[in-house]
């Protein structure tokens, strides 16, 4: 592993200087400017997580490298943001060569666990046990030129969410759109819509974890060019109809927490705000809204491409390591044995959301 040095220190002990090296040779790298794997985004999870690190990979006492994670008992380490985080490895100068055991014996982790590693992470994709699809939309050339493309692939598509939104300010009242919305009130409402969402398909609410919902308010603050929260909201005659919290470089919008008021459920308010999502984020000068991994069938409608993304983990054979083999390898091939069968994972899906049903969600 080049790099005669690796420093571990604390996201909130990196300097500017750090940072400007960090985010240049992101750029050397060519990989697209996801905001999880800019130094805002790890410094914003140190915030919340105080077990956050940054490797420092140094050659002749010069940044070549960096590798945010999270430490936890026994040395179990974990992507920087799991569970949050949509992009996910190790930032490093091109030519650079990493010996990912050796990594994390220096970084004295055990393991370390990632579920949306990017491609061309050479290190790390060999110890991954599953590739994803990662669907993107490519609005590089303008909203007009991508609204072509997906009238010629999905006729209907865009011609039925339009109606939609004509009907809902018909029925309901007049539809505003806020790209970059500072509204405390459809904030809230966001997170009351998803948790309500998790809680009835039977997935853990997210925003029942302190530290998700610190992290959420910290990144809406922030001013940062390269990695900030962006809320839009759709309104119906002024009240929030459905909302979308994500993050955004200046290139890069990744989508995060989409959630709708249910009670407008047939007018796709989701689908409506997503189309004027994509016009505003065009005109904004983003370049590709990255949907993240995971099914869905309005990903599958917006898309222009794939990109791929893994799961998996690198284990060193030490106690820590067996630890998390048993605790996380038996999960993660059951999960793996169900979304490889569409039936079985359709039948799982109805009965999570009877779960939440029942229990009140």
């Amino acid at each position: 592993m080049p790099g005669k040095r690796v420093l571990v220190l604390r996201p909130d002990e990196l300097g500017p200087n750090d940072t400007k090296m960090w985010r240049e040779i992101r750029t050397e790298s060519g990989a697209p400017a996801n905001p999880f794997l800019d130094p805002v985004f790890t410094a914003a999870v140190g915030q919340v997580r105080p077990r956050a690190r940054v490797a420092v990979l140094q050659d002749d006492g010069s940044p070549v490298g960096f590798f945010p994670y999270e430490a936890g008992v026994l040395g179990r380490g974990r992507a920087i943001g799991l569970g949050v985080s949509d992009s996910q490895g190790a930032v490093l100068r091109p030519g650079v060569r990493l010996d990912a055991r050796r990594l994390l014996r220096v970084c004295g982790l055990s393991s370390w666990e990632f579920d949306n590693l990017e491609a061309g992470q050479e290190a790390f994709v060999p110890h991954a046990v599953e590739e994803l699809a990662s669907p993107v939309v490519d609005i590089g050339d303008g909203f007009e030129a991508y609204a072509r493309r997906l009238r010629a692939r999905s006729p209907g598509f865009l011609r039925q969410t339009l109606a939609k939104e004509r009907k809902l300010a018909r029925q309901v009242g007049e539809v505003r759109f806020v790209y970059d919305a500072r509204d405390p009130g459809a904030l809230r409402a966001l997170m009351e819509w998803k948790s309500a969402q998790y809680r009835r398909t039977g997935r853990r609410d997210r925003f029942s974890q302190e530290w998700i919902t610190h992290l959420v308010g910290l990144l809406g603050r922030s001013e940062e060019p390269e990695c900030r929260g962006l809320l839009s909201v759709l309104y119906a005659a002024d009240r929030p109809v459905a909302a979308h919290f994500g993050l955004r470089s200046r290139t890069v919008l990744s989508w995060w927490f989409p959630a709708y008021d249910r009670a407008y459920a047939k007018y796709s308010p989701g689908l409506v705000l997503q189309l004027k999502m994509l016009e505003a984020a065009a005109a904004d000068a983003v370049e590709m809204l990255d949907l993240g991994s995971g099914p869905a069938r309005y990903k599958e409608s917006l898309k222009t491409r794939d990109l791929r993304v893994y799961e998996g983990a690198v284990v060193r054979a030490v106690p820590g390591g067996a630890v998390h083999w048993l605790g996380r390898e038996p999960a993660r091939a059951a999960r793996r044995f169900v979304r490889n069968r569409p039936g079985l994972a359709a039948a799982a899906a109805r009965t999570l959301e009877e779960v939440g049903r029942l229990r009140g969600g």
